[in-house]
């Protein structure tokens, strides 16, 4: 099963959203940029927004 996105945010090109997952938040960074493969996730959603703000593009 997909999880369903929840306020989702765009911080630059990194966007920011939360799910359920296994009855807990979770919280994801992702960037959107052509060939960077950046994403990651996150017990809370603060870390997930500093990490979309400090994100550098390889691509």
């Amino acid at each position: 099963m997909n999880p369903r996105f929840r306020n989702v945010r765009r911080i630059g090109p990194v966007n920011v959203a939360s799910y359920l997952a296994r009855g807990r938040n979770r919280h994801v960074a992702a960037c959107t940029a052509p060939r960077c493969d950046f994403s990651a996730e996150y017990d809370s959603r603060a870390a997930a927004e500093l990490a979309a703000r400090t994100h550098r593009c390889s691509a």
